[in-house]
């Protein structure tokens, strides 16, 4: 399979961090992503700390989210995140645990699959404050394939605490 696609997508990848050099990482990981093959970040926004979901007991993250204009196709992309993270010190213990750094693709043009190795559009990303906030600061107008505008779920998720911290 070729991992480039006929025409360059706009993706969106969630960023998160909660232990080392959290702000570090997040900022290093963007570097990261516009090395990639084919790829330029074309938005980011700002650095939002979140409390934890699932396992509480750790220390605050750190989220944002960027877009990409990118030629990979979506596994290529999802792949090359992954090394990303890896590079950076994350491993993969139990889910939800503390982390160095966690990138999630989030949407890949309007692309809908799903597959063992990766769900587009991510299957959470309208249930969660540390997505939808950053993601709407770049891009008020996005849809989330299937499902409709990103601007629709604030409502379900104004239970979570989230605050703007800094610029990226």
């Amino acid at each position: 399979m070729n991992p480039v696609v006929a025409r360059r997508v706009r993706a969106f990848v969630a960023l998160g961090a909660n232990i080392g050099e959290p702000v570090r990482h997040l900022r290093a990981a963007v570097e990261d992503m516009a090395a990639l093959p084919g790829t330029a970040v074309v938005a980011r926004s700002s650095l939002y700390r979140s409390a934890p979901v699932g396992l509480l007991d750790q220390p605050d993250f750190i989220n944002a989210v960027v877009a990409l204009d990118t030629d990979l196709e979506p596994l290529a992309l999802l792949r090359a995140l992954m090394a990303i993270e890896a590079h950076h010190g994350r491993v993969r213990s139990v889910p939800n645990a503390p982390r160095t750094l966690d990138l999630d693709l989030l949407l890949h043009g309007d692309r809908q699959q799903d597959e063992p190795e990766l769900t587009l559009p991510h299957p959470r990303m309208h249930e969660r404050a540390f997505v939808l906030l950053p993601l709407l600061e770049i891009a008020p107008d996005v849809r989330i394939p299937g499902l409709g505008a990103a601007c629709d779920f604030l409502s379900g998720v104004t239970d979570q605490a989230i605050a703007r911290s800094e610029s990226m």
